[in-house]
C-alpha cells in the first residue's frame, strides 16, 4: 500500500510539472497566434512596437547568440577537459577554479550586465553594441556549461581510459574519440542550458547591447534582443501586449529550434568522431 501511494505521489508530481509546462506554452501559443503573421518576422517595428514586426530584433538576437555561443562553447569545453582530465584532484588552483565557477553560476544577471557595461562597453570602448552583449552572455554561459561538461567527463568510467591506454592511444586522441562521445549527454545538456539562458536574457543586455530596435549594420552597432523587446512591450508600451505575446511565441519557437539543431549537430559530430 505504501509503495502504491508513493508511486501515485511521484506520478502526480510529474503530471503537475507537465501540466504547468503545457499551461504556459498554451497561453503563449493562443495569445501569440492572434497577432502573429509571416510578415511579423521580417518587418520593422512601428508605433513603439505595437504594429509592424520584429525583423531587426530577430537579427540582433541571432548575432548576439552567435557571438556568445561561439566564444563560450570551445572555451568552456577546453576548461572542462582540463579540470577533469589534466588537473590534479588535490590541486588548490583547480579547486579554486571550481569554486569560482560555482559562485559565478549563482551571480544575478544584472551583475553580469554591470560588469559587461564597465569592462566591454566602457573600458574596451565597444559601447552599446551586439559584440558587448554577446561577450557578456558568454561570461554568463561559461560557468554552467563548464561544470556540466566537467561532471559528464568525470562520470565516464575509468575503464574507457584504461582501454584507450592499452590500445596505445595518445591522451588527446582518447579524449577526442572516446571520452567526449561518451560524455555527449552532459555536453548536450550544458549546451541546451546555455542556449536557454542566453536567448531569454534581459537584464544583462539592457546595459550592453542596448535598446535600439533598428537593423544593425555591424557587430559594433547597438541592437535590441528579443527578450528585451518583450519586456519593453509588456512594461513600457500601452497596448503592446499582443505584439509581446507574438514575440514570446517566436522566442519559444526559436529556443526549441536552436536546441533541436544543436543536439542533432552534436550527435552527428560525436558519431563521426567515435567511428573515425
Amino acid at each position: 500500500m505504501a509503495d502504491r501511494l508513493f508511486s501515485y505521489l511521484v506520478f502526480g508530481c510529474a503530471l503537475l510539472v507537465v501540466a504547468l509546462l503545457f499551461w504556459v506554452l498554451g497561453d503563449v501559443v493562443i495569445e501569440g497566434s492572434r497577432h502573429f503573421s509571416w510578415q511579423f518576422l521580417y518587418s520593422a517595428p512601428a508605433d513603439a512596437g505595437r504594429s509592424g514586426g520584429i525583423g531587426p530584433i530577430l537579427v540582433s538576437t541571432l548575432w548576439i547568440l552567435l557571438i556568445a555561443l561561439g566564444l563560450a562553447l570551445p572555451l568552456g569545453l577546453g576548461v572542462a577537459i582540463w579540470l577533469s582530465e589534466f588537473a590534479h584532484q588535490n590541486s588548490h588552483f583547480a579547486n579554486g577554479i571550481g569554486i569560482s565557477l560555482d559562485i559565478l553560476a549563482g551571480v544575478p544577471s544584472i551583475v553580469f550586465g554591470l560588469f559587461g557595461n564597465a569592462f566591454f562597453s566602457i573600458y574596451l570602448g565597444l559601447g552599446f553594441s551586439l559584440l558587448a552583449g554577446g561577450l557578456t552572455l558568454a561570461c554568463m554561459i561559461l560557468p554552467v556549461f563548464v561544470r556540466t561538461c566537467e561532471s559528464g567527463l568525470r562520470a565516464v568510467n575509468d575503464d574507457w581510459r584504461r582501454g584507450a591506454l592499452a590500445l596505445g592511444m595518445s591522451r588527446s586522441a582518447a579524449i577526442a574519440h572516446i571520452l567526449l562521445p561518451v560524455a555527449r549527454p552532459a555536453i548536450v545538456a550544458g549546451l541546451i542550458l546555455g542556449i536557454g539562458r542566453a536567448t531569454a536574457e534581459t537584464a544583462a543586455l539592457l546595459f550592453t547591447s542596448g535598446y535600439v530596435d533598428r537593423m544593425p549594420g555591424s557587430l559594433l552597432d547597438s541592437g535590441r534582443a528579443l527578450a528585451v523587446h518583450i519586456y519593453d512591450l509588456s512594461m513600457n508600451v500601452t497596448g503592446g501586449d499582443g505584439a509581446a505575446y507574438a514575440s514570446a511565441l517566436v522566442l519559444v519557437v526559436l529556443i526549441i529550434t536552436l536546441n533541436t539543431w544543436a543536439q542533432s549537430l552534436v550527435d552527428s559530430w560525436f558519431k563521426r568522431r567515435l567511428l573515425s
